[in-house]
Order: structure tokens, then sequence, then C-alpha cells
């Protein structure tokens, strides 16, 4: 469409907007089970007029908004005290998992070049995000993937054997993505600490709620700063949150590994620029929806949300496993589930589910359809499940196939 040659009236265009958004999934409704979390009208309400309120404000430089330094700050502080961060712990915003943890192997290619290390590397399970590979691709860090256990699991025997000289960071995930299993963080950081190597926790799917489930009994093992040679984590506030898009923390065990992080120049004629992420301008908005939203919400909304989206996924596990052919991968201990289908191609069942107005990811390997499990799940998991359950018999009685998709899209 090109610009118009005169402005319109705004209603029209907001008319058109609403009318092009028909498209699009049903993710309030409890119909989406990936990219977008819904806790209900007010949270989203107070995420949006926060939001609004400093939309175009700019925290590339706090000195002009102050207010914004007070609320990183104080959002940084609650996801610290969620993650048993000790004393001296440093952070700051980004705007997802994905910068958090390009900046992961930013700062420790960083800390390997100080330590004479020319030709980097990071050992990573197979089911580390693939945000680590783009990390990769623009820090010319060379990724080595190790396979997973039978309970996809990260294997640190294997991790230790592809460990050399040139390793600057090893990963672990509470939980991984794809299947939703919990790494062996205690095993993994004391390899790193045994080669004074980086450790990062990719906590971004369960930084929230995996600190409330604990509290609700159930056995979560060790995963934060608790564990001796964590030296890093990433948390999204904008999953389990239910914050604005895209708020993530990015946490070092000290403001010494924070360093490698950032970036302070004065070349240019404009005096001296610095910042903590990839952004230079970066909006106001997702801070002050987050900080908004965790003031809203409290301890106790967010022990009773972890609750309500940990049923939700035992309710839809509990479902699956008695559709015949259909096989849940792993132990699914968070709010995360992953399946696969037997005699049936699991993508031709996702375009079923599409058709009838659901929306999973597909990926693989295995090929698997995948659900991340949020509160706004509570009261849909069960017609999920029959949708589920009668798209497999289709599918399995036409042998249709479908498309395998994307995790992202690029044109």
């Amino acid at each position: 469409m090109p610009l118009p040659p005169h402005g319109r009236p705004a209603d029209e265009v907001l008319a058109e907007l609403d009318a092009l958004q028909g498209g699009d999934v049903d993710w309030k409704g409890g119909r989406v089970f990936s990219l977008a979390y819904f806790a209900g009208d007010e949270i989203y309400g107070v995420a949006r007029a926060a939001n609004d309120r400093l939309l175009s404000a700019n925290a590339l430089n706090t000195a002009a908004f102050p207010s914004l330094k007070q609320m990183e700050a104080d959002v940084v502080a609650t996801v610290a005290g969620w993650l048993g961060a000790p004393e001296g712990v440093a952070g700051s915003m980004t705007t997802g998992g994905t910068e958090s943890l390009v900046l992961t192997v930013l700062a420790a290619r960083e800390r390997g070049r100080q330590m004479g290390i020319t030709e980097p590397n990071m050992v990573l399970p197979l089911s580390a995000h693939a945000a680590f590979e783009k990390g990769a691709h623009y820090f010319d860090v060379r990724s080595v993937r190790v396979p997973v256990g039978d309970d996809f699991r990260a294997d640190p025997d294997a991790m230790a054997a592809a460990m050399d000289e040139n390793t600057v960071l090893v990963a672990a995930s509470a939980p991984q993505y794809p299947q939703g299993a919990i790494d062996p963080v205690e095993e993994i950081a004391a390899l790193a600490a045994a080669r004074d190597v980086n450790c990062h926790v990719d906590a971004c799917m369960g930084g929230v709620v995996l600190p409330y489930l604990r509290r609700l009994g159930e056995p979560i093992p060790p995963f934060d700063f608790s564990v001796d040679g964590v030296t890093s984590m990433s948390i999204d506030l904008h999953k389990y949150g239910y914050t604005a898009k895209g708020a993530s923390v990015l946490l070092h065990r000290d403001r010494q590994r924070r360093r490698h992080q950032t970036f302070v120049t004065d070349n240019w004629t404009g005096g001296l620029y610095g910042s903590t992420g990839v952004l230079g301008t970066k909006s106001g908005g997702p801070i002050a929806a987050a900080w908004a939203v965790l003031q809203h919400v409290g301890d106790d909304g967010y022990l009773e949300l972890a609750r309500v989206a940990r049923d939700a996924q035992v309710r839809l596990r509990r479902r699956l496993d008695a559709i015949e052919g259909v096989s849940v991968l792993g132990d699914t201990p968070a709010t995360l589930v992953a399946f696969g289908v037997d005699g049936a191609d699991p993508f031709a069942v996702a375009d079923l589910l599409a058709a009838d107005g659901w929306y999973v990811d597909r990926q693989g390997p295995p090929p698997s359809l995948h659900c991340t499990v949020h509160a706004g799940h509570a009261g849909t998991v069960e017609a999920f499940a029959d949708a589920v359950e009668a798209a497999v018999a289709s599918a399995r009685a036409s042998a249709a196939s479908g498309e395998a998709g994307a995790y992202g899209t690029l044109d």
C-alpha cells in the first residue's frame, strides 16, 4: 500500500487496522499454544496502559528519563530475587530472549578474548534455543551442538567431551523449549566452574514459573544462581510474567561479568555513547509495562498464575496420554508439552487443528507438535484435547501430510 497523498481520518485508519487482524490467531481466547501469553483482561489492561504512558520515552539515556532507570532497576531486582541471585548481581532489560541470548554469547566471547582465546566456541545441548546460533553467527563463535539424552535433557558427559581449550560458554535450559525438559544445571555448571568457563542458564521459559512451582510443592531441581558455577541467566517477562512484548532480563553474577556485555565508545563527534544491549533507542513502553504488571500482580498473584498454568498443563498432558497413538515427549515438569503421533503425520494434525481455529508449534526432530500452556488456557485445554483426538483420527484415516512450518518467519 503506497503512502496516501493526504492523511486519512484516524477512525478510518484504525478500522482498517482492526480489519487487517481478521486473519490473526485468537491469542486471547485460549486457542493459541505459542507466541503470546494472556492472563486476563485486567492484567492486559494494566500492561497496555503503562506501555502507552511511556511508549515514546527513550531508555537510551535515562538522564532524560530517570523514571525508566528506576523502573528497570525495580524489575531487575524482582527477577534477581526469583532466581536466587547473590549480592552484587548485575542485570539489565532487553527486548526479549533472543537479545538476551545474543548478548550472552557476546559476553562470553569478550571474556574469552581477555583470556587470550581467539577462536572461541560454545558447547550447547541440541535442545538449546536457536538464538544461541544467532549469537554465534553475529560474533564469530563456533557452535558445538551435543545430542541430548533419551529424556531430552542435556548430557553433561557429552558436553564435557566436547569442551576444549577454546570453549568460552556452556549453556543449560530451565526448561528447554522443544520438550519442556529441565537440564541438569548443577552438573553442567560444575563443568564450567572446573574450567573457568561462562555458564548460562536460559530460563526465559521458566524463570517466572519455576520458583513458584517449587513453592507449590513441585519437585523442581536446582537451576538458578544458588548453583555454584552459574554465571548468567535470562528470563522473559513477556511470557509467564504476562507483560507487554518485548521484555526480558539478563542477569550476570557480578558487574565485572556484565561489562563484557556492554558497549562504550567516544570515537565520533557526538560525545560518549554507551549501551547495555544491541539496541540504542529503546522504547520505555515495555519497561513501564513490566514494572506496572509486576506491581499489580504481586507475589501472591504470580503464585496463583503459576498454579493455574501448571494445572492446565497437567490436565492437558493427562488427556493427551489417553489418546491412542499420541506420545508425549519427556517428563514435562513445568508448563510445556510436546507430542508426536504414531501412524499419522503430526503436521497434518496441525493443519486440521489450524482449520478448527487452534494454533500449535510444529517442530523437529523428532517431528512433533508443541504447546506452551499458560493461565489463559485454564478453560480450553479439554476442548483442545478433543480437537487433537479428532484431528489425529482424521489424519490417520486420510494419510494426509502437512508442512513442517517454521518457528520464525523470513520473507
